[in-house]
């Protein structure tokens, strides 16, 4: 067994505060952005038949996204040469490559209440959640200058 410095132990502790402090705000408000998004199309016609605009179903899954996105925020920022740069490619390429399961949901249109209205909604959540959590990984997670 290694004994860790005090400044070690400390500096994880900062570290793994952070990234739990990024993950409740990004959860909150992309939750929050998530659920005005899902009422707005539902006020607007999507069908209430479509679970995937049910809180109970994007909400945890929200959380997921966020969650996996501070992890590779994190781990991008301690590994990278040059994160900026990894992350201007990065963030784009996995939010487009996110879009995949919501298209495949429409063009299987075997859920009750599926319209590409309902999953437009969905890829705009999807959008929503990294417009919300970049910022809130720059400001919890800065990159290194």
């Amino acid at each position: 067994m290694t004994a860790t410095s005090p400044q070690t132990s400390d500096s994880a502790g900062r570290t793994a505060g952070a990234l739990a402090l990024a993950v409740a705000a990004a959860a909150v408000g992309s939750g929050v952005a998530n659920s005005a998004i899902a009422l707005t199309a539902r006020a607007a016609g999507a069908s209430d038949d479509f679970e995937a605009l049910w809180p109970s179903v994007y909400l945890p899954l929200t959380v997921l996204g966020v969650l996996a996105g501070a992890i590779g925020w994190h781990m991008v920022r301690r590994r990278a040469g040059d994160p900026a740069a990894v992350l201007r490619w990065l963030v784009p390429t996995v939010v487009i490559l996110s879009l995949i399961p919501d298209i495949a949901i429409g063009v299987s249109d075997s859920a009750p209440g599926v319209s590409w209205g309902g999953v437009t909604v969905l890829m705009l959540m999807h959008v929503a959640v990294a417009v919300v959590a970049v910022p809130v990984y720059r400001r919890f997670l800065p990159l290194p200058v």
